[in-house]
């Protein structure tokens, strides 16, 4: 039983994932009965609760010395389905709004991000799956590491804007630095994955 706690994290995670997207996207229509800061205060204590698993599951792994194909499987799905769906459904419902911005130009922002979100976890995922397929190994890196925690304060930024500081202008550039920061991140992330592949290919005299 010990030995399966490194997947029952990660199988929690994914569920937990879900009912987190799953409240982010029905926000909107409670928000216009009530207030959604109790709401959305107990969906980022989902997500921070869901990020830890994340933190804890792998060296416990490692220190059981157990290693399974649906930790290898799951774990980075759940990631995946919790960061990029969390931006995803925020941009179906329209969030972060920004400014004075537009429906339209508010749209283009938030889908712009996810786009970019999206991008380089599809490059990162086929290049791991190409790199894996050749024999050569693809470890997970600092930068990787980086990303994940800009992106996952990214998720609890909106969340926190959303049910306390819809509207001051702080909070507006706050958390457009924030996005920002973390777009610029995820990209070169997505750029330093390259060099994890030791191969001709790759190298430059």
């Amino acid at each position: 039983m010990i030995k399966q706690i490194p997947n029952i994290l990660t199988g929690g995670r994914l569920v937990l994932s879900v009912i987190f997207l799953v409240m982010i996207f029905f926000e909107p229509k409670l928000a216009v009965h009530q207030d959604t800061s109790f709401y959305l205060d107990v969906a980022f204590v989902i997500f921070v609760i869901a990020g830890l698993t994340d933190m804890i599951d792998g060296p416990i792994a490692r220190k059981l010395n157990v290693a399974s194909k649906f930790g290898r499987l799951v774990d980075p799905l759940a990631d995946k389905i919790l960061i990029v769906g969390a931006f995803v459904c925020f941009a179906i419902i329209g969030e972060p709004k920004l400014f004075d911005f537009t429906k339209v130009q508010n749209a283009i922002f938030q889908w712009g991000f996810a786009g970019i979100i999206i991008l380089r976890e599809f490059f990162v995922t086929v290049l791991r799956h190409w790199s894996e397929s050749k024999g050569i190994k693809f470890p997970a890196t600092l930068s990787g590491k980086i990303k994940m925690f800009i992106q996952a304060f990214a998720v609890g930024t909106v969340i926190m804007k959303m049910a306390y500081v819809q509207t001051a202008v702080w909070g507006y550039w706050f958390m457009t630095v924030t996005y920002i920061i973390t777009a610029l991140i995820t990209v070169i992330s997505g750029i330093l994955s390259l060099k994890k592949i030791k191969t001709p290919v790759f190298h430059t005299e």
